[in-house]
């Protein structure tokens, strides 16, 4: 079986210790291996992003062993229009001389762009199970039906509503992210961006 190496360039601290503790439920196999670069803020990944793709192109066009390497993108939308924003990672993308998913259309493909619509949170909130099972003075029900529906700052509100439970007075974003990611269920996550992320 191929071995494959997927390097994810995150924009910041708080979704790598979300996806460290995530992933090994995602790649449960031996043959899966993976890095995770997180950067100070989107702006300064999105700033980077061409150089560091432009420089993983040579190795990631060449034979490598049998290893098949791939980069997952992870931006936060935040208040950006979508559509320009994946529009602006699929030209970085082509501009670093990189095939992305979207744009192989099903063939094969080095970078997969992923949007997570509105912010990190909006994951949590999609398994509101998981967030029980790490904090379970927190009510039974998420106000929240859509996840990624939540407009005007999902991490506020996830604050708003840890604070309520008396959980933390102020968010620990990384902290909370490693511990929720190791209850999440990837199958019952109703976000719809991370049903996309996971595919």
């Amino acid at each position: 079986m191929r071995q494959v190496c997927v390097e994810f360039l995150v924009e910041e601290p708080s979704m790598e210790a979300f996806l460290n503790a995530l992933l090994p439920r995602l790649f449960p196999d031996e043959q899966t291996a993976w890095e995770i670069h997180p950067y100070q803020g989107k702006h300064y990944l999105l700033k980077r992003l061409e150089n560091r793709l432009r420089g993983s192109a040579a190795w990631l066009t060449e034979d490598n062993g049998g290893i098949d390497y791939r980069i997952v993108v992870v931006v936060d939308r935040d208040y950006d229009d979508c559509r320009d924003l994946k529009q602006k990672l699929e030209e970085i993308c082509r501009k670093a001389g990189l095939r992305s998913k979207c744009a192989a259309k099903g063939g094969k493909w080095q970078v997969a762009t992923v949007i997570v619509i509105e912010e990190l949170e909006a994951w949590h909130f999609g398994d509101w199970q998981a967030v029980r099972e790490a904090y379970p003075k927190l009510p039974r029900r998420t106000p929240y039906r859509d996840p990624d529906a939540i407009k005007g700052g999902t991490w506020e509100a996830f604050e708003r509503i840890m604070r309520k439970a008396g959980y933390f007075e102020t968010l620990p974003k990384v902290e909370v992210a490693g511990v929720i990611g190791e209850h999440i269920e990837p199958d019952r996550n109703r976000s719809g961006s991370f049903a996309f992320f996971r595919r």
